[in-house]
């Protein structure tokens, strides 16, 4: 059965309220997902995560009574299957890198036009890692000029790689790309169940819990270039 076929169910946490209606009514208007609780605080999102356990979770970082990192590391821990977008106005590094460090796999900035968010969603559940590009380039810059800073620094130790077979280096280039996993499939000439089983052991020797951890982990290691 294809995975995509039936109803999934979205944990949005958002506090702004008028902003939490607009991205439910968004979300609710597609017709593949449905928002099961819509709330407004750190403590509400971690009781509907134990109630609810949805399949996606999409959440703002900044909560009135914490940050939304903490609600990402606990979704993670009680489920590793989920589906976690962040959906916030910190476009910098430091949020970024920790939203995706705890487990996010979609970074979105919000800008007033949200009316893209269900198809983003999906696009998550089908293995993509939808992201804000100007995020997306920063990140690419990031990274490029700590490459020149390690080259011309001979007193920095290299990072050790992790070592991956052939074909899991393989998948996670196409991870790395943006691709989903039916693409990275096709391209690799391989099944969707194989591909799955090397995800997971690429997660395993990476120690990460999702793709956008599992791609920056490799781009830090060296051992794939998104350059």
């Amino acid at each position: 059965m294809d995975p995509l076929s039936n109803e999934k169910t979205v944990l949005l946490v958002e506090d702004d309220a008028p902003t939490r209606l607009h991205l439910t009514q968004a979300i609710n208007v597609h017709p593949q997902l449905t928002v099961c609780t819509a709330c407004g605080s750190l403590v509400q999102g971690l009781q509907a995560l134990f109630e609810q356990q949805p399949d996606v979770l999409v959440t703002d970082l900044g909560l009135p009574d914490g940050s939304g990192i903490n609600l990402i590391h606990q979704a993670r821990k009680l489920n590793t299957s989920i589906e976690i977008m962040v959906i916030t106005v910190f476009g910098d590094e430091r949020h970024v890198l920790n939203a995706i460090e705890a487990g996010a796999s979609s970074y979105l900035l919000k800008d007033g036009d949200t009316e893209y968010i269900g198809d983003a969603i999906m696009k998550l559940l089908a293995g993509e890692s939808p992201i804000t590009a100007s995020i997306a380039r920063k990140l690419l810059k990031n990274y490029q000029c700590k490459n020149v800073t390690t080259e011309n620094n001979s007193e920095i130790k290299p990072v050790e790689k992790t070592v991956l077979t052939e074909r899991e280096t393989q998948v996670l280039r196409c991870m790395a790309k943006g691709y989903s996993y039916n693409e990275a499939a096709s391209m690799l000439d391989m099944s969707g169940h194989t591909v799955a089983s090397h995800i997971k052991s690429i997660y395993r020797k990476l120690q990460v819990n999702s793709r956008g951890e599992a791609v920056y982990e490799a781009v830090q290691r060296g051992i794939v270039d998104i350059g």
